[in-house]
């Protein structure tokens, strides 16, 4: 008896092993990431060049230009990924005809809103709006994306006891 005892014991302690190398899971929502990876490796092969405006409280300066560098070029767009696993569970998801609409209320979670616009099936605009806030602080950021066209930063900035600040980087691709 003693023996089928300890065996059922280490039968349970067995089954409860997980692989710990196991591949995470799959994105719960919109492959942010995965989908800027792509645009990434598409604008680094094509090199198009980008009339790139950068504007600072109302103060603008335009140049043409071949960015060297998409990866830090669209790193504001990269780091709003909703699949962060501390984040799963917070957005809700709504569609609006071919816009899918992902949102956050939570306070921790500095990404508000993320739209993504389809036409034929592909992604013909992102839009993401994210928002810190605490005592002496806050900001808010809109990101606007549209493939081939324009990729657009805003930046509003409130810092207690100075002159709000408003930045705006606009690149529009040229043909």
């Amino acid at each position: 008896m003693k023996y089928y005892l300890i065996s059922f014991v280490f039968l349970l302690a067995l089954a409860g092993c997980g692989n710990d190398d196991a591949p995470a899971s799959k994105a719960v929502y919109f492959d942010l990431k995965g989908y800027l990876a792509g645009e990434i490796s598409r604008l680094k092969s094509q090199n198009p060049e980008v009339e790139k405006t950068v504007m600072v409280n109302g103060i603008a300066e335009t140049r043409k230009l071949r960015i060297s560098d998409w990866n830090k070029e669209l790193s504001a767009f990269s780091d709003a990924d909703l699949n962060k696993a501390a984040w799963k569970g917070l957005f809700s998801v709504s569609k609006a005809g071919n816009t899918e609409i992902y949102q956050a209320d939570e306070e921790k979670v500095p990404v508000k809103e993320l739209r993504v616009t389809r036409t034929d099936n592909r992604v013909s605009a992102l839009r993401v709006v994210l928002r810190t806030h605490n005592s002496l602080y806050t900001s808010t950021d809109t990101l606007n994306y549209v493939p081939d066209s324009i990729y657009e930063v805003r930046k509003s900035q409130e810092i207690r006891l100075l002159k709000r600040k408003n930045y705006r980087i606009t690149g529009r691709f040229k043909h």
